[in-house]
């Protein structure tokens, strides 16, 4: 095990998940963010089920961090309740996994 998670979360758009992206890299919570747009969602909400289109965001911090992250995107995205899902990474290429802990603030 390592001390990278990758967390995922949807935007409505790819600017706005550029604009989460950008936020979250200038203040060293996440080494990176991935945006994948052209997502399509289908899903239940308040009773009705929905057909948008998203972006996927894929960012790479450490698990200490994962709490201030998540804070931190609460705070930032439009939704009432945004997408917030952590995987933890078992192994990896060390060298990159050097990277994002380099690249991200120690947690406080």
């Amino acid at each position: 095990m390592t001390d990278a998670i990758l967390v995922l979360v949807t935007a409505p758009s790819a600017d706005k998940a550029a604009e989460l992206a950008r936020s979250l890299v200038e203040e060293q919570l996440a080494a990176c963010g991935n945006i994948l747009p052209g997502l399509r969602s289908i899903y239940r909400w308040e009773g009705k089920v929905q057909d948008d289109t998203e972006a996927l965001i894929l960012f790479k911090t450490r698990a200490s961090l994962f709490e201030a992250l998540r804070s931190r995107i609460i705070e930032l995205h439009p939704y009432d309740v945004p997408e917030v899902l952590r995987f933890d990474i078992a192994d990896g290429h060390a060298p990159y996994l050097a990277w994002i802990l380099d690249s991200t603030r120690a947690p406080s």
